[in-house]
Order: structure tokens, then C-alpha cells, then sequence
């Protein structure tokens, strides 16, 4: 495992996740670290990180570990050196978290996690958990269906996401200009004046969250992610919006972004997610990689905290799962030791 300087013992910590992890977390996070958690955690201290989020975790999955796949560093600006990283928590889940009921089984969800670092310790961070990924393995999302694919999000093809390095101006340049012709559809025209063929590979994968799910290629993309998407919403902008700005940094064909929030729209049609139209402005938070090959973005990958997004819009999905939890036992699962005869 490729380790980064300042966030060594935290990663080693949960790449195999034990109890005692607590005290090589404090090494690493600054007890009064700004820490924003996606949806229902809200923003918590660093000196409260591991009892409120990785000790129930680990209650959860007691054989817990964090596989990273990609790690990103960069100094943006403003003269912040921050840390992004891709990934997957594993571990067989027995009991339930969040009263997602346990699935007995090898259970997966990405994460991407956003560092700041000062003297060598997180000040800040802005992370989201894919947390209706783990619902959806138990069986208990309540919401509409994905129309996106459904998969344990995968590492770089080219399998070098931990060693990404050198000048990545020009990553960044291609993505910033993709995403600017992007937000010129629907207002000044028709998808041509996206010019998608012009930024990605014909093959790229598009990798969203569980609720959206993955799309491959400009037509995988377009109908089970951004036409929904566009119908409901389509008054979005690039995140430059007066109050909202996001942090880009890049590494080689590597490029992220982190902010919180980050896109402010209006949902005003139907379509996306199977949420009514209600005229409702809601601020999104989104943390993305992407990775570009031959000139080209072959992959993406895209988180967004649909928990808050749906509770902007009025609608509570932990207490709608726990309405459908009443009919179902939650309790710990208890898995046969392995038996030869």
C-alpha cells in the first residue's frame, strides 16, 4: 500500500481497522479539525472523528478496513495544501449502522475524502460516504430505483492512482474547459454545444453515486445520469457562484475537486431521482476525480451527498427505511465458523 507522508497513520490505521486505531487517529487529526461529514453526520470536531464515525463503523464491520485507490496532494491558490483520496470501506457487515439492517456478507462503500493539512495535521476535511450504496446491499433503499449501473466502484485502469505524479496543469485545463462548455447546455443551445466528443474518450466511464449510478460512455452518461438530470435541474452552473467556490488540485493525468457546497440549483421538472418538481433551490455537494488518457477523460468519478439533497427537499430516507425496518429483524447476524469433514 502507497502511503502518503501526512496521512501515513491514518491510513495504516484502517487499512486494517481496529479499536486502537482512536489513538493513531488523534496523531493525525487536529482535535479541533473542522470536519464535515456527508448526511446525518453534519460537521463534528476532529476530536470527536473516531468515536462518531469509525467506532460504530467498526462496530458494524469488525473486521473494517479502508482500501484506498486513489490519493491525490496539491497546494490550490489560496496557498492551502490539501490531500484528496478514492476508495472503498470493506468489511462483512453483522450488525447494523445507521439501521441499515446488516447484510452478513463482504459489504463495500466509496468514500471520497478531502484533507487539509497544516503543520502536518488535518485542520479540515469535507468527506462523503456513499451511504445509500451500503443501503441498497441490505436490501433497504426506499427511495426510486437507480437508472445507472450498479457496481463496487473500481480503481484506475491504470492502476496508478497512488502514484500519481508531476505537473497536471494541463488535466486540470481540460476539465475546467470540459466542465464550462458543459454548463452552456441547455441555456445556449443543444447537447452538440457540450462538444462532449471533444473532452472524452469514447469508452470512459463515468462513475456516480449509488441512487445515480454508473454510466459508460457519452451515452451511457447522458441517459442514465445528465438528462434526468438537466430536465430537473436545468438552471446549473459551473461552482463559482458568489458564495460557492471549490478547490481544484492535480497530479499528472489526475484532477479533483472539493467543496461544500459546490453547485446551487433549482429542482423545477420532473424526472431526477423520482423527486417532485417543487420548485426548490438546493445546494449540492459533489467530490470528484477524474483521469485522462491520450488527451482524453477516460474516467470520473463523482460523488454527491444525496442524503442532504434529499432532505432539502423535505424527505427523511433513514426514517422512510426505518418505516419499512419495522417489518424486518435488524438484530446482529451471526455467521457459521467454516466446518471440514
Amino acid at each position: 500500500m502507497t502511503l502518503h507522508p501526512a496521512l501515513a497513520p491514518l491510513q495504516k490505521a484502517l487499512a486494517t481497522a481496529t479499536p486502537e486505531a482512536a489513538k493513531t487517529l488523534t496523531q493525525t487529526i487536529a482535535p479541533d479539525a473542522k470536519i464535515q461529514m456527508c448526511h446525518p453526520f453534519g460537521t463534528i470536531t476532529g476530536a470527536h472523528v473516531y468515536d462518531t464515525l469509525y467506532a460504530p463503523l467498526l462496530h458494524a464491520m469488525p473486521d473494517l478496513e479502508r482500501r484506498d485507490m486513489i490519493t491525490l496532494s496539491g497546494t490550490i491558490p489560496e496557498g492551502q495544501t490539501w490531500v484528496g483520496c478514492m476508495g472503498n470501506y470493506m468489511g462483512t457487515m453483522i450488525r447494523p449502522w445507521l439501521d441499515i439492517p446488516p447484510t452478513g456478507h463482504l459489504t463495500h462503500m466509496r468514500y471520497h475524502e478531502f484533507f487539509k493539512l497544516e503543520g502536518g495535521k488535518i485542520t479540515e476535511a469535507q468527506i462523503i460516504w456513499d451511504i445509500p450504496e451500503l443501503m441498497m446491499q441490505a436490501n433497504a433503499w426506499p427511495m426510486a430505483p437507480q437508472l445507472g449501473k450498479y457496481l463496487c466502484t473500481p480503481a484506475p485502469m491504470t492502476q496508478d492512482g497512488l502514484t500519481a505524479h508531476g505537473d497536471g496543469q494541463a488535466t486540470m485545463d481540460h476539465v475546467i474547459a470540459m466542465l464550462t462548455d458543459l454548463c452552456k447546455h441547455p441555456a445556449q443551445g443543444g447537447p452538440e454545444v457540450m462538444n462532449l466528443e471533444t473532452y472524452w474518450h469514447p469508452r470512459f466511464n463515468w462513475y456516480g453515486p449509488a441512487g445515480i449510478g454508473t454510466g459508460r460512455g457519452i451515452a451511457g452518461f447522458r441517459n442514465w445520469h445528465q438528462i434526468p438530470f438537466l430536465r430537473a435541474m436545468p438552471d446549473r452552473k459551473l461552482d463559482a457562484m458568489g458564495d460557492l467556490m471549490s478547490h481544484w488540485f492535480a497530479q499528472g493525468d489526475y484532477v479533483c475537486e472539493t467543496g461544500w457546497p459546490n453547485m446551487r440549483l433549482t429542482i423545477t421538472d420532473d424526472g431526477w431521482m423520482g423527486i417532485a418538481p417543487a420548485n426548490t433551490e438546493v445546494l449540492l455537494r459533489s467530490l470528484d476525480f477524474w483521469r485522462m488518457e491520450d488527451g482524453l477523460i477516460r474516467e470520473n468519478w463523482v460523488l454527491v451527498d444525496l442524503l442532504d439533497l434529499y432532505r432539502q427537499c423535505g424527505v427523511d430516507v433513514l426514517a422512510r427505511m426505518g418505516e419499512f425496518n419495522k417489518a424486518r429483524n435488524i438484530g446482529p447476524v451471526t455467521v457459521p465458523e467454516s466446518q471440514f469433514t
